[in-house]
């Protein structure tokens, strides 16, 4: 997960990755919040901690979803580049937990914990929760779900492949009976009689 890593063209859609195909749109009305812990303090070991406190971004915008990855872009971003949330890209292979929230005073949404990518900008422990304005979580949910049951079933296969190729072990032996050289163009075959 990168936050504000997103390439964006003049229009504020996502620049697609090589071979991405875009599944759901929301074009409007999405609220997204992003709890992102402390890191533990440097020098420190990683049970440790970090100073106890977290960073929550909050912002509106746009929500595409593909077969690759989730990605949200801020409504706000287009004010200036400091915004602290411009965009957020979530890989579906780092979607750890999902869940649907429904509280007792607000909005549902849509919840899930991430595992971030090396230097995108955010710790372990991250959450993300997801509100709709105008419309429904529950298609975006099940789309969500299915597309990243695929990803996790294609990466399971595409492991499996990698464990069952041969290992390469070097040059080949030359304990095998060599093979005579093909005959010349005046030559006869071997066993053939004119």
């Amino acid at each position: 997960m990168a936050l504000n890593w997103v390439q964006i063209d003049p229009s504020r859609n996502p620049i697609p990755l090589p071979d991405e195909r875009v599944v759901m749109t929301v074009d409007k009305g999405v609220e997204l919040t992003l709890v992102v812990p402390d890191a533990p303090p440097a020098g420190s070991s990683a049970t440790s901690g970090g100073s106890g406190g977290s960073k929550t971004l909050k912002d509106w915008g746009k929500l595409w979803l593909s077969e690759q990855r989730v990605v949200f872009v801020a409504d706000s971003a287009a004010a200036g580049s400091n915004a602290p949330l411009q965009s957020l890209s979530v890989p579906l292979l780092h979607v750890l937990a999902t869940s649907f929230q429904q509280p007792v005073f607000g909005a549902n949404y849509f919840a899930f914990d991430v595992r971030p990518v090396p230097n995108g900008g955010l710790t372990s422990g991250t959450k993300v929760e997801v509100r709709f304005k105008d419309r429904g979580l529950q298609e975006f949910i099940g789309t969500l779900e299915k597309v990243r049951e695929r990803a996790m079933y294609m990466k399971r296969e595409e492991d499996d492949l990698e464990d069952s190729l041969p290992v390469y072990s070097g040059a080949p032996s030359t304990s095998h009976t060599p093979v005579p050289p093909p005959p010349g163009p005046d030559e006869l075959p071997p066993g053939y009689d004119a």
